[in-house]
């Protein structure tokens, strides 16, 4: 078995989630008393929240850079950034580690081809849901066709996660708010929709709607332990 890094905090409400669905999945796969190798390096999710903000990505580079070179240097052997937005600083920590990352986007791609899902719609923050480093890779390596809510939409999903989710707090009326853009996106052609921020699968659950969801906290943790154990379909940048 090969030790996972994992760089979480982003918020410790999904963080923990990761860590479970490790385990259980090596459970699942070993039995026993088996657990997983793994290492988190949590970091202090005030100051990412406050650099996003600011739109200070050169600081976050760093901070996610120090992360990863931390958990290499402790022996991991393959580095999760459990969070989808913060991916956006995955080039920055591929270009200064040696050892190889586990892209969330690659591994929820790789998730809706094996549905037989052609267009999907994503919900994340703004960062997520705006910026084409998920979109793009979806689109370009997957052939998937991604839409995305509407502006007014996207201010409330993005409130909710950072008024909300990220302090644990999953209200009946946020959940009922999300499953309205779900539908909306799913009049819109959308066949399933990713769940693109670490806490939404903490409101959003299958039994909330008629299509497939696609949990990137749980596709991501399993697809690592896969590579720990088996190797198997290994979806890493390096």
């Amino acid at each position: 078995m090969k030790t996972i890094g994992l760089i979480g905090g982003m918020s410790w409400e999904s963080s923990k989630l990761y860590y479970e669905l490790i385990n259980q999945k090596v459970k699942s796969k070993l039995g026993g008393f088996h657990s997983c190798k793994s290492i988190l390096y949590t970091v202090d999710f005030e100051e990412i929240h406050r650099l996003q903000g600011e739109g200070d990505w050169d600081s976050l580079n760093k901070i996610m850079v120090n992360a990863a070179q931390s958990l290499e240097k402790a022996g991991a052997e393959i580095i999760l950034i459990c969070a989808n937005t913060m991916h956006l600083c995955s080039e920055a920590i591929i270009n200064n580690v040696s050892i190889p990352l586990l892209h969330i986007a690659e591994a929820t791609g790789q998730a809706i081809v094996d549905k037989g899902v052609k267009k999907v719609a994503l919900l994340g923050t703004k960062f997520t849901m705006e910026k084409d480093f998920y979109k793009e890779l979806l689109t370009n390596k997957y052939n998937v066709e991604v839409l995305i809510p509407t502006a007014t939409e996207r201010d409330y999903i993005h409130e909710i996660i950072y008024g909300e989710l990220v302090h644990g707090k999953f209200e009946t009326t946020a959940r009922e708010g999300y499953k309205e853009i779900i539908s909306n996106l799913q009049k819109k052609g959308a066949e399933g929709v990713i769940l693109g921020c670490t806490e939404i699968p903490l409101l959003i659950s299958p039994n909330d709607v008629t299509i497939p969801t696609f949990n990137t906290t749980k596709i991501h943790a399993e697809q690592a332990v896969e590579w720990a154990l088996l190797g198997e379909r290994v979806l890493v940048n390096k």
